[in-house]
């Protein structure tokens, strides 16, 4: 390891301990050249999750893709920061769970986690993530997915005043 003062490769290791996550080692160590302190941490390499495009290109895993869409999707409506960043949590592990061993998952697949967990979460929420993600060609398909999504259901509207003074009248 090179000595951040004195840029000599000789050191000594004096103190090792694994971090409380266990992805990392910790490591105190003494220039043996300048007799300079330092800390140095060990941590394991692992392959990036990558991203398979629809048009087949490949990309690594951007989370923060992931949080913008839902942001968008959830402005201004009620929801908690903690949800949100929990709701990215999810799709991301589910993502690198269906990567498996080959750490690759289709945009789709990220794509569809997000619509499934924000449909449970905030249906407005949902309609307006696909309606940026499925690329409606048209206004009868936006009104499919929202009638699917439930939004198909009106509420019973109230009668006009009118007619209830009249349906009085009549009792």
């Amino acid at each position: 390891m090179r000595c951040p003062f004195c840029a000599s490769l000789e050191d000594k290791v004096l103190e090792s301990r694994t971090m409380s996550s266990g992805e990392s080692i910790r490591r105190r160590r003494e220039c043996t050249s300048c007799g300079a302190r330092f800390t140095s941490y060990e941590r394991i390499e692992e392959k990036p999750l990558m991203v398979v495009k629809r048009d087949g290109s490949r990309e690594p895993f951007d989370r923060r893709k992931i949080e913008k869409g839902i942001d968008r999707a959830l402005e201004k409506r009620a929801i908690a920061t903690n949800t949100v960043e929990s709701l990215v949590n999810e799709i991301e592990g589910e993502a690198v769970r269906r990567g498996g061993s080959a750490r690759e998952v289709a945009a789709t697949e990220i794509g569809e986690l997000a619509l499934e967990k924000l449909f449970a979460l905030d249906k407005v929420a949902y309609i307006r993530f696909a309606s940026v993600y499925k690329h409606f060609e048209d206004i009868d398909e936006f009104i499919a997915e929202v009638k699917s999504a439930g939004g198909g259901k009106r509420k019973k509207k109230q009668p006009p005043l009118e007619s209830t003074e009249k349906s009085i009248e009549n009792f």
